[in-house]
């Protein structure tokens, strides 16, 4: 083989071993990066790591809402109409949360029956509810109703 041809040959094997490189750290880090939607009853289900970060959603059991005296935290428990989690927050709570009302929470898993929350996130209008948490709830066999625009006063 001639060098000239040798040193091309070697110039895209070069080139090419570095696209697959980085084409496989990227496939990495967008997989371990992902936040998937669980629901509390899947949880249990698919036996989720304590420390793994992923997005809970379901409905705030009325009830359940207790706030520190001196300070943010704040506890609750999403449900899904089959099982559910507690949940703490320390933080602000979007100003349309409330009991009864369909919820995204991200954070991740201290045990099997306490999530802790980095961020709480609520509908944001009388008719609107994450899709993802009303296929969940759709698929647990709670009938999901929009709710009728009555706001308390």
């Amino acid at each position: 083989m001639h060098p000239t041809r040798k040193r091309r040959l070697i110039g895209v094997l070069v080139i090419l071993a570095g696209v697959a490189i980085a084409a496989s750290i990227t496939l990495v880090s967008l997989q371990q990066n992902m936040l998937f939607f669980v629901s509390p009853s899947d949880i249990e289900e698919q036996n989720l790591p304590v420390g793994r970060e992923f997005r809970l959603g379901g409905l705030v059991t009325p009830g359940s809402v207790s706030r520190a005296d001196d300070g943010l935290m704040v506890q609750f428990e999403i449900n899904d109409g089959v099982d559910s989690v507690t949940v703490k927050f320390d933080g602000i709570l979007p100003d349309l949360f409330r009991e009864g009302q369909g919820v995204i929470a991200r954070g991740q898993l201290e045990s099997h029956e306490v999530f802790v929350a980095h961020e709480v996130l609520a509908k944001h209008d009388e008719n609107y509810m994450p899709p993802e948490v009303a296929d969940a709830l759709e698929e647990k066999g709670m009938h999901v109703v929009p709710s009728s625009g009555e706001r308390e006063g």
